[in-house]
């Protein structure tokens, strides 16, 4: 069973395109999102470039989607672990997630309409909100690490969530400005089981 590793940023990060300060610079890396949590990495790897300097490769959510880069150990909190994954075909409007390989949950979903798409690619959970004002989210949502390079219904726009709704007899669908959208019953079984730092494949 595969396990994925995340980690918090602790200090604001400078994330470069090789291990080395010398390095070209990706991007930087606040402490926390622009939803007001904590900012979490997937973190793919570890290098060790010297006894006193490791960097770990890390999946960023910026444009374009699937980028990596390297950060320095000690910007980042100690590795957590999750044992999911949750995996979203766009072809069959399902979300499914996966524990140590077996599946443990399985939806129908709304995704985005085909000028607003979902994108694909490899993802994470980056944050899981609740208490909404807006019943257009449901009670849950989940914060995702893809960015959509037009349009999405995220607060703020650009980053694709996972969330309940207000309208599910629309669901399965293809409804929404990019964001995956889940019947409110099945956002709320959702976010029992999985976890910030989940790997999520969108495809």
């Amino acid at each position: 069973a595969k396990i994925a590793h995340w980690a918090v940023v602790m200090r604001p990060a400078v994330v470069r395109a090789k291990p080395g300060l010398a390095s070209r610079v990706i991007t930087k890396l606040p402490t926390s999102t622009t939803d007001g949590t904590q900012n979490d990495v997937l973190v793919l790897s570890r290098i060790d470039i010297s006894p006193h300097q490791s960097w770990y490769r890390v999946r960023l959510p910026i444009l374009p989607n699937n980028t990596t880069g390297y950060v320095q150990k000690r910007d980042l909190s100690p590795l957590f672990t999750v044992n999911t994954h949750l995996y979203i075909n766009l072809g069959s409007l399902t979300a499914t997630l996966k524990r140590s390989g077996k599946t443990v949950f399985r939806t129908r979903v709304g995704v985005g309409k085909s000028y607003w798409p979902t994108p694909r690619g490899e993802f994470y959970i980056r944050d899981k909100l609740t208490n909404f004002n807006n019943p257009f989210y449901g009670p849950i949502a989940f914060g995702v690490s893809a960015r959509s390079a037009v349009l999405t219904d995220w607060p703020g726009g650009g980053y694709v969530g996972i969330h309940g709704t207000n309208q599910p007899q629309l669901i399965p669908g293809r409804i929404s400005h990019g964001c995956i959208r889940l019947r409110n019953a099945a956002i709320v079984a959702l976010s029992r089981l999985m976890h910030v730092g989940t790997p999520v494949s969108i495809r």
